[in-house]
């Protein structure tokens, strides 16, 4: 029996990290997604998952960083306003949970691996909610998705790094 899942925005977060100037990590996140499981616990073959982040939401604590990131030079809000995932299959070896799927940004789109924690025990919130959660993770090449905009060091080296480390931490509500 497949059970459908909807995202809890208000708990859940994505979040990724990457080099700046090659000597530390610059942190951010979105702060609008949404997203639906539809989830067979005894055949995780019958499973999926979607979901979308509202690019212009992003936030790195800088005003001036976050205005450049959604500009063309980067995500290129106005005409890429989304970054999806659909999931094209649901992989458990052990007690590990790999979610292989679709990832899009800027008009680019990607087979990703997202290694995955949780998903397997359902609580019920003081409110009577049945929920569930998940962390997930998976590494990109910012470049892959045609984020090419760099610029030079005056003491050698690049700017901003191409590998980009994405967190997710997802509550999802079930449906009745």
């Amino acid at each position: 029996m497949t059970t459908t899942y909807l995202m809890d925005p208000s708990h859940s977060s994505a979040s990724f990290s990457i080099k700046h100037m090659m000597i530390a990590k610059v942190h951010g996140g979105f702060e609008k997604l949404s997203g639906k499981l539809s989830l067979n616990s005894k055949d995780l073959a019958n499973s999926s998952v979607e979901a979308s982040i509202e690019v212009s939401s992003i936030t790195t604590r800088d005003t001036g960083r976050d205005t450049h990131l959604k500009s063309a030079d980067f995500f290129d809000v106005e005409n890429f306003p989304l970054i999806t995932f659909q999931s094209s299959r649901f992989e458990k070896k052990g007690d590990d949970l790999v979610i292989i799927g679709k990832l899009s940004i800027h008009g680019v789109t990607k087979e990703v691996k997202l290694s995955v924690e949780g998903l397997d025990t359902e609580m019920k919130d003081p409110w009577g909610n049945i929920k569930l959660g998940a962390s997930g993770s998976t590494k990109i090449n910012r470049k892959d998705y045609g984020l090419t905009w760099n610029a030079g060091l005056e003491a050698g080296g690049i700017l901003v790094g191409e590998d980009v480390s994405i967190t997710l931490e997802v509550q999802f509500i079930k449906q009745t």
